[in-house]
């Protein structure tokens, strides 16, 4: 008996698109699949909450100074002349940062083999390149769900069946974090 479903795939092609559904799921809360590859993701999506739920707490804060470009009003950079040559000015500026502790850090490569490259893009300023941000899947995971999730022991998504699907007949769920 197999420990996994294989679901009509090639190893890389089932390997990739579990990988974006867990993804989808984790960054937008839900998501509608077959029943199949639904109990695959929820596997996935779980042990990666599970991960974060207990490295949540372990990092410590560090206090750092960072040179940053002084922009003005309009976002640009300020320059100055500085012996004929344009020079951007830089101000010191001190940060608290979070510096992972070890186990954090492998568990957040551990993420980072699962989860795909996420850009978020407003509906304000669909198909346009401008205002997009990149998302940091396992910093969500860890300041958004972990504490979420934090009193709980596992049972972290549920499935909710909707019915056949209409070409083919393939029972149609609602994966959902709870």
């Amino acid at each position: 008996m197999a420990g996994y479903r294989k679901l009509g795939r090639t190893s890389s092609q089932r390997k990739a698109m579990l990988r974006s559904l867990v993804t989808a799921l984790l960054f937008n809360g839900k998501i509608v699949t077959t029943e199949a590859r639904a109990k695959e993701v929820k596997k996935i999506a779980e042990g990666l909450i599970a991960l974060a739920v207990k490295e949540k707490d372990n990092f410590e804060t560090v206090k750092v100074t960072a040179k940053v470009a002084r922009k003005d009003e309009n976002g640009k950079r300020v320059k100055e002349v500085v012996d004929g040559k344009k020079v951007t000015v830089y101000d010191e500026v001190e940060k608290e940062i979070k510096k992972d502790k070890a186990s954090r850090l492998h568990a957040r490569r551990q993420m980072l083999k699962v989860l795909y490259d996420v850009t978020d893009v407003p509906t304000a300023r669909a198909g346009k390149k401008k205002n997009t941000k990149k998302v940091d899947m396992p910093a969500k995971l860890f300041d958004e769900l972990a504490p979420k999730y934090a009193n709980r022991n596992g049972g972290y998504s549920r499935i909710v069946k909707i019915g056949q699907r209409k070409g083919d007949g393939a029972m149609e769920v609602l994966l959902e974090l709870v």
